[in-house]
């Protein structure tokens, strides 16, 4: 037996395992059932057959495909039900026996031959690969079930009292939609559920140990330090330690940029006293929301950071403008974006091929705009500073 995988045969992390297994298991029970009712289908319509063992043929390999996709209990399925091959196979088999209905059965047969069953391979492409691999996958049946009504029964125009082809095939392909997208939405929403939690239980974690630790350590030195200076730093510290512990709603609201980039600007050069820090923020530029905002301040801070303690730079100039007032060439990773930001010093420079990026670059920098969806850059020569443009 194989455990579940991803589409593309890797392993699932714990939490995703646990949320598709969930889906995949009920998921199971509809294909099983609608098996089930394909077979009664059969046997009761057998009077108009026309081909029994080309049926036979078409529920065998439904029959096969079900229960090699089917998680037994406290254990996997043989096949990795959300595998790309599987998923295509069943698929495939459900395309055949819609086609295979118009040559098994005469236009007088009262249901098809796979009845539901396809839709089982429809939820799943939704839950493996999003609402859009549904969509598609749900159009991909519809046209098997569209051409069997039309092309190999004739179903064509209303006779003998019943439905047009057309109608018929709308209303299936109406259901394989919603089933498909609604599937894929689904699974989107509850793997957003559950980061936030684990993001929640995450917080909660760091905050034991901040506090007994890192704030109080802060809090001591604000009390006993003569030096203004340093005290005032432990109280910004401290700040910001407790807002990430309290954490904020990622507010879809609009946020203007300008204040943090100044906050955390006036922030810096209170750290780094040699090192000046210059604002330059146009005036149309576009509100972004809380994490946007977030993404860009901690970005943009993380680079006046390596400015100072890395470049030994005197002056750091921050700039930032809407992409569409721009004259920088927006890379193909960057399309889209709304704001440029541009984090300019004159330190030392670096190397960028020979430099191996540390922490700072890839997780706080890059790593931070990619998780909102942006792009990030970092220029620099060896004696003439270095340049992070982020766009988002």
């Amino acid at each position: 037996m194989t455990d579940l995988t991803t589409p593309f045969g890797t392993n699932f992390p714990d939490r995703e395992g646990a949320l598709v297994n969930g889906l995949l298991r009920p998921l199971a029970a509809f294909r099983i059932v609608a098996l089930a009712w394909a077979i009664i289908g059969v046997v009761l319509s057998r009077d108009n057959l026309v081909q029994p063992l080309a049926a036979v043929i078409v529920l065998g390999a439904m029959t096969v495909i079900t229960l090699l996709v089917t998680p037994l209990p406290g254990r996997g399925s043989i096949l990795p039900a959300t595998l790309l091959g599987t998923m295509l196979l069943e698929l495939s088999i459900g395309v055949t026996a819609l086609i295979a209905d118009g040559f098994v059965f005469d236009d007088l047969r009262p249901q098809s031959l796979p009845w539901s069953w396809p839709a089982a391979g429809i939820m799943l492409a939704g839950i493996a690969y999003g609402a859009r691999a549904g969509f598609v996958s749900a159009l991909l049946i519809g046209i098997a079930s569209l051409t069997t009504e039309t092309l190999l029964l004739g179903r064509d125009s209303f006779l003998d009292g019943q439905e047009s082809a057309i109608v018929t095939s709308i209303s299936k392909l109406g259901l394989w939609l919603v089933a498909g997208t609604l599937a894929g939405y689904v699974v989107q929403r509850l793997r957003r559920a559950e980061q936030e939690i684990s993001e929640a239980r995450a917080r909660e974690g760091f905050a034991r140990e901040l506090h007994d630790g890192v704030l109080q350590t802060l809090a001591v030195i604000q009390r006993r330090s003569t030096d203004t200076e340093l005290s005032a730093l432990a109280r910004d510290q401290e700040h910001d330690l407790r807002s990430f512990i309290a954490g904020r709603p990622d507010s879809t609201d609009a946020r203007p940029l300008e204040p943090s980039i100044r906050s955390i600007a006036a922030k810096h050069e209170r750290m780094y006293p040699a090192c000046k820090v210059h604002v330059v923020i146009a005036n149309d530029l576009p509100d972004l929301t809380q994490s946007q905002v977030d993404a860009l301040s901690g970005a943009v801070g993380e680079a006046l950071t390596n400015a100072s303690k890395h470049g030994d730079a005197s002056k750091v100039t921050v700039y930032a403008e809407p992409t569409e007032d721009s004259f920088i060439e927006i890379p193909d990773a960057a399309k889209g974006a709304s704001v440029f930001v541009s984090v300019k010093d004159d330190g030392a420079g670096f190397d960028t091929e020979a430099a191996t990026e540390r922490i700072g670059l890839s997780r706080s920098i890059r790593g931070r705009l990619t998780d909102a969806g942006g792009y990030a850059d970092i220029k620099s020569t060896v004696g003439r500073g270095a340049e992070v443009t982020l766009w988002l």
